[in-house]
Parts: C-alpha cells; structure tokens; sequence
C-alpha cells in the first residue's frame, strides 16, 4: 500500500469519525421536547403566523430570480478575464465583446418577453 493511500484512508476515517462523534453529541446532551407548542408553530421572521405557509407564487418571480441568477453568473466571468487581461491580448478582448454581446441579446429578449416586469 502505498503512502497517498494510506493518508486518504486516514482521512476518511478522520472525517466519518467526526461525524459520528458530532451525532453522539447531539445525541447525549440535544434538549429532547418535541412537542412543546411554540415548536409546532410556523416560523414568520418573528411574526405570528395568520394563514397558511403554503402559497402559490405566481411563475414570474421565479422566471425573474432564475433570469437574475444566469446574469449575476455570467458577469462573474467578467473578474477573472479583467484580471488576466494584460496577458491575454487583442483576441480575448474580441471574444469578451462578443460574450458580452450574447448577454445582451439574451436580456433583450428576456425583455420583450416580459420577463423583466415586476408584476
């Protein structure tokens, strides 16, 4: 067996047995009140609760914070190009106009779909 595998298999065993011994923990020193009726309750930022939790959204938030997230991941790619950009040339630069160009075309027609309205 060589060393690299020893080193992974105490690893492992390193990790499992943290894990179990956090459960253990729990396990002996946990406060065990399950049915206490402040805990039954549905939790609302502080709020008492007055209707029920289970609501139907309308799709276009969902549309809209799916439609944030693509973006917010897309210029992300934008830090470590800037960072390299020095390095990288001309060529890079075209490629990064062009990336940006496909992230406006992909938000004007998320636009003229609607998607960016509110309500």
């Amino acid at each position: 067996m060589s060393y690299s595998y020893v080193d992974l298999v105490v690893t492992i065993i390193v990790a499992v047995g943290f894990a179990l011994m956090n459960y253990g923990l729990v396990a002996l020193f946990a406060p065990r009140n399950p049915n206490q009726g402040e805990k039954l309750e549905t939790y609302e930022c502080g709020e008492l609760p007055f209707d029920d939790a289970l609501v139907n959204f309308n799709i276009r938030y969902y549309v809209f914070a799916l439609t944030f997230f693509v973006f917010d991941m897309e210029a992300i790619f934008l830090y470590p190009w800037a960072v390299v950009f020095n390095v990288l040339g001309a060529g890079a630069l075209i490629e990064m106009f062009l990336f940006l160009l496909v992230l406006a075309v992909g938000l004007f027609y998320a636009y003229k779909k609607g998607v960016l309205h509110w309500v």
